[in-house]
């Protein structure tokens, strides 16, 4: 049957910035398609509560607190998880994001840490899992979490924009590199419910603006993320890499702008 290419049955998936929203969302609806899963965040207790739903589906969890900016931590996080797996099949680079700021108030120092926290930690440990995933089980799949910043004009965003677009690039280099036995695709995020929008959701005037300029008409859920990610890690898509996905609420314009002072 059709529907299953979309299982993942006993494999293993790493999936970062687990702890909250769309990682959260994607560690949980992995272990509901059949998969094992290693949770990454600094927040040691926001790991144990998404361990603990993925307990509750009836798989395996292993949390372990990862600073992904930091080269040594993510090696440990690929070492515990052959440790306690023995194999690699998935990797989800979810942990990246930086709040907005005008771009004549961005440091050099702000503009490169968005760099490592959204696309130079995410290559890093695609360098690490990417030999595991070929040595045991023979394939694998990489989906990382971009963001519609990467490719919309947003004020106040030069830092996290171009952080994004490189992570798209990123991915998309990678890809041919990688193939046939790993794949490598991203999915571009609008805006979703989640804590970074919640200044939105929580204010009637700009949510009403936000849904206003939303063509469906709401934000994102994160199973909408959750379920584009299946696809990518599963064999339903098994003739796609190198791709990105939009998956935004149909938005082709910024939902919601924000202010920069004048020259």
């Amino acid at each position: 049957m059709i529907l299953d290419l979309f299982k993942l049955t006993d494999r293993v998936a790493i999936v970062t910035g687990a702890g909250k929203g769309i990682g959260r969302g994607i560690a949980i609806a992995f272990a509901e398609a059949g998969a094992d899963v290693v949770l990454a965040a600094r927040t040691p207790e926001d790991l144990e509560e998404t361990a603990k739903v993925v307990r509750e589906r009836g798989r395996r969890a292993l949390s372990v607190p990862t600073d992904v900016t930091h080269s040594g931590q993510l090696e440990r996080l690929v070492d515990a998880t052959i440790a306690e797996f023995g194999r690699i099949d998935i990797l989800v680079n979810n942990a990246g994001g930086t709040g907005p700021r005008p771009a004549l108030k961005t440091s050099e120092e702000f503009f490169e840490n968005a760099l490592r926290f959204n696309v130079t930690q995410a290559f890093n440990l695609c360098r690490l899992v990417i030999p595991r995933m070929v040595e045991a089980p023979g394939e694998g799949s990489i989906v990382n979490i971009s963001s519609r910043s990467s490719d919309m004009v947003q004020t106040s965003f030069v830092a996290y924009g171009a952080a994004k677009a490189a992570l798209n690039m990123m991915t998309r280099n990678l890809a041919p590199e990688i193939a046939p036995k790993v794949r490598i695709n991203a999915i571009s995020v609008g805006g979703v419910g989640t804590e970074s929008l919640e200044v939105v959701l929580t204010n009637d005037a700009l949510r009403e603006q936000f849904d206003a300029n939303t063509p469906m008409k709401r934000p994102g859920r994160v199973e909408d993320i959750a379920a584009c990610a299946l696809y990518l890690a599963s064999p339903a898509s098994s003739w796609v890499t190198g791709k990105i996905f939009q998956v935004d609420g149909g938005t082709e314009a910024p939902s919601i702008s924000v202010p920069v002072p004048p020259l």
